[in-house]
């Protein structure tokens, strides 16, 4: 994908990734310049009409009741995004701070936010002249928006804060970085300040990117899991139609098929059919439902997230006067309305979920390595720990440790949307943390990639002790391929820890992902 239109209705999290990651061209939908122009006519005619409104001229949170003068307006919006940017924590990544540009954009172009064409065409330069604000991580509460984070990166667009440049060797002053571009710093206009920081586009941005990442780890644990069934002498009968038609969740139905489809026509499964075992252990049995679960939280999620993409979230919003009450009569024609779209909670709560889905996938993987490597457990065709002459040489032994630390850092996470801190006076008393929930999926996702990356890693070590003569499947022939590629067999005790980095970033960067596809979604 190498250009996407924002238009406030169809952004989806694959387009978010293609901006972040991979710099495809930002263009604005014409139908989304005129959303944004009328928005503003609106806002200057609830101006012109000397009304008190929210955000456009009173005070800010508790201070909703203080009335500004016209005069100082435009200073309003300028003080609001200079105090809120107040953040504290490691700053986001390039590839984040695009993900909160494109989304902060595509929500302005929806047409309800009021700020005029010029600011709109300012964050889309930023993207497509890779001018990035340097923006603090933390201090969202994930209601009033993302008000910290955004306000770092709205510094920019008034000439103040910093931002690093694609092509330059330093980081700039805010205004030095609008120059790269032939860009003058913005003077916002009532209600621009405000539009730009209230909104959750720090968390919804960063949920896309990594549903992204978290579709990937799973595609992964499926190879993992399908290649440790076959080197495990273990069946894939638990994956047939019919068990699973008759407890018909669309996730583990799904796994089930793309287990067969890895394992289709292995010769190692079938060698296997008639042994004696009458039952594998659940990490290996109970795949498709665990493997399922995890598919079906990822496709809440992204149902979540997709909605807030292409959602209007901040406060107050402007509608046409008769849209809200064809009976409105007054001295303006539009309307101003407080709301709460601006709270996570619809984000916060399945990025949690979602988060314990992915301790789960990880914790059924780690299982799996147990499975391999223990000689108390693992199959006479394998040798403890995966090595010849075990006791002289280690060899797989330490991989299990790596594995099982991560899976208790996994088990640490918290799950910020059960707690609630008031803020602003009391004026607002109930927040999302949303942000926080976001960062803590990222890092779960981390995680848990890891762990499946040494599942991988020790299943291809395992393969190397099955009878040659017989073949995998076409998938978890593929996977075992691209292992390799990047980490030979072990025959002699090495460290084992850039095998582990190379094979999590064949995960990371979607090569596993598109190898599998290539071999068995394309035939």
């Amino acid at each position: 994908m190498t250009e996407v239109t924002v238009d406030g209705e169809t952004l989806t999290p694959t387009d978010v990734v293609a901006v972040a990651r991979d710099d495809a061209t930002v263009s604005i939908d014409p139908n989304g310049r005129k959303a944004v122009r009328v928005s503003r006519d609106r806002v200057e005619s609830l101006i012109d009409s000397g009304q008190a409104v929210y955000g456009f001229n009173t005070g800010f949170g508790e201070l909703v009741d203080t009335r500004i003068d016209d005069a100082d307006l435009e200073q309003l919006q300028s003080n609001l995004i200079r105090s809120h940017a107040s953040g504290a924590g490691r700053e986001l990544e390039r590839e984040e701070v695009r993900a909160l540009l494109v989304t902060r954009l595509n929500a302005l172009v929806k047409g309800y936010s009021g700020v005029r064409e010029v600011v709109v065409d300012h964050l889309q330069t930023m993207l497509n002249e890779g001018i990035h604000p340097a923006v603090r991580s933390r201090g969202s509460l994930g209601a009033s928006g993302d008000l910290a984070p955004l306000a770092h990166l709205s510094l920019v667009l008034i000439g103040e804060g910093e931002a690093d440049v694609d092509g330059e060797p330093e980081r700039l002053s805010g205004t030095a970085a609008l120059e790269t571009a032939g860009l003058e710093p913005l003077t916002l206009a009532a209600k621009e300040g405000l539009a730009l920081i209230n909104g959750t586009q720090l968390s919804a941005g960063l949920a896309a990117i990594r549903l992204v990442d978290a579709r990937r780890v799973l595609e992964a644990a499926n190879a993992a899991g399908a290649l440790t069934t076959e080197v495990t002498m273990g069946t894939t009968a638990n994956c047939e139609p019919e068990i699973n038609a008759v407890r018909p969740h669309r996730g583990q139905r799904t796994v089930a098929s793309r287990i067969r489809r890895l394992t289709e026509e292995s010769e190692i499964i079938a060698s296997h059919a008639n042994c004696d075992r009458v039952q594998d252990a659940y990490s290996i049995r109970c795949l498709p439902q665990v493997h399922g679960a995890v598919s079906d939280a990822l496709d809440h999620l992204e149902e979540a997230v997709e909605i807030e993409l292409n959602s209007a979230t901040d406060n107050p919003l402007v509608f046409a006067a008769d849209a809200v009450d064809p009976r409105a009569t007054g001295t303006s024609d539009a309307a101003a309305i407080s709301g709460g779209n601006f709270h996570g909670e619809p984000l916060a709560l399945r990025l949690d979920y979602v988060t314990s889905a992915l301790v789960e996938l990880a914790a059924i993987s780690e299982r799996r390595v147990d499975r391999i490597v223990n000689p108390n457990i693992q199959e006479e065709h394998l040798p403890p720990f995966l090595t010849t002459n075990s006791g002289l040489r280690s060899g797989f032994m330490i991989p299990q440790y790596t594995a099982a630390a991560l899976l208790n850092e996994l088990r640490s996470l918290g799950r910020p949307s059960t707690d609630s801190t008031p803020v602003s006076g009391g004026q607002e008393d109930h927040v999302s943390m949303s942000a926080t929930s976001a960062h803590q999926f990222a890092r779960a996702v981390e995680l848990a990639r890891t762990v499946v990356a040494i599942e991988l890693l020790t299943a291809a070590q395992g393969a190397e002790f099955v009878d040659a003569s017989i073949s995998h499947g076409a998938g978890t022939d593929a996977a075992y391929g691209l292992v390799r590629d990047v980490s030979p067999a072990v025959v002699e005790d090495r460290s084992l820890a850039p095998d582990i980095d190379a094979v999590d970033e064949l995960i990371r960067s979607g090569c596993l992902e598109q190898t599998l596809r290539d071999h068995i979604d394309a035939a």
